[in-house]
């Protein structure tokens, strides 16, 4: 709401008007977006490519991607932003990861693998191959054995992907894959 209110302000009467007046309006609706999901993530300072790990705005990354993978409908209606959420996804697959780090994008993948494919969810599959190891494993096994088929669909595929580093994570893989023809 503050944020829509600040963006109201800052169109209302906007030829002519007074470029200071614009200036003010502007900073204002930059502090509101700076107060909420996707846009605190944008006000902290970037972080430098490898060093996510250090950023003051990761545990806000982190929340951001797990309210789209645990609350879609809710995540939708107020934060959605499928650029944020692959930019995010991307930079924490091509980082070093400390042990809780690992254990909350372990998390991530696991909530991914679970659920019916949503925008961008595709990207996981490179936080899987950066975090691959015993624990994520065990997780995409225990899913590939679930009552959930969508669960034992994606698990199966993160597997046969983490087996095989040198395919490269596609559309037309995915397709060709669940044609048969890779399997």
């Amino acid at each position: 709401m503050e944020v829509e209110a600040a963006l109201d302000r800052l169109n209302e009467g906007r030829f002519p008007i007074h470029w200071l007046r614009f200036r003010a309006r502007d900073r204002a609706y930059r502090r509101a977006c700076g107060r909420c999901l996707p846009g605190a993530l944008w006000s902290e300072s970037r972080y430098g490519h490898g060093r996510i790990s250090t950023w003051p705005g990761l545990s806000l990354a982190l929340l951001f991607l797990e309210w789209e993978a645990r609350y879609p409908q809710e995540w939708t209606e107020h934060a959605k932003d499928w650029g944020t959420k692959q930019a995010l996804i991307r930079d924490l697959a091509a980082t070093d990861h400390d042990r809780l780090l690992r254990a909350k994008l372990v998390d991530l993948v696991d909530l991914a693998v679970q659920r019916t494919y949503r925008c961008k969810d595709r990207e996981y599959v490179r936080v899987a191959r950066a975090v691959d190891g015993d624990e994520l494993r065990h997780r995409l096994h225990r899913a590939q054995r679930s009552e959930n088929p969508v669960a034992q669909l994606h698990a199966r595929y993160v597997l046969w992907l983490l087996d095989r580093p040198e395919i490269p994570n596609t559309r037309h893989v995915w397709r060709t894959w669940l044609a048969g023809a890779l399997t």
